[in-house]
């Protein structure tokens, strides 16, 4: 008698058969992979949080509202500049 799955299996099974039928290749990460995109997860955590303190402190000696959201709109900038370069780091890692 079949083991009964569950929707995340059925769902994950769906996922592998449609990236097998599109050409993708699933390949599994070594140690040292691992450890790399450990390293620049660390480190653009620590980037983004030091932005994050700058930031508040920042605004707290802003007042006028004109400058708070040019700081908001450059604090936004800097967030999606950090993720984006961590994201293309890990992903240049994954493919080797």
């Amino acid at each position: 008698m079949a083991e009964l799955k569950s929707s995340y299996e059925l769902a994950m099974e769906r996922l592998k058969k449609k990236d097998e039928a599109a050409g993708v290749e699933s390949r599994p990460l070594t140690e040292t992979q691992k450890t790399a995109i450990a390293e620049i997860r660390n480190f653009y955590e620590a980037k983004l949080a030091e932005a994050d303190v700058l930031h508040h402190s920042t605004l707290r000696a802003t007042f006028d509202p004109a400058e708070r959201e040019t700081l908001e709109q450059s604090y936004r900038r800097d967030r999606e500049r950090l993720t984006s370069e961590r994201d293309n780091k890990i992903d240049k890692i994954r493919r080797g």
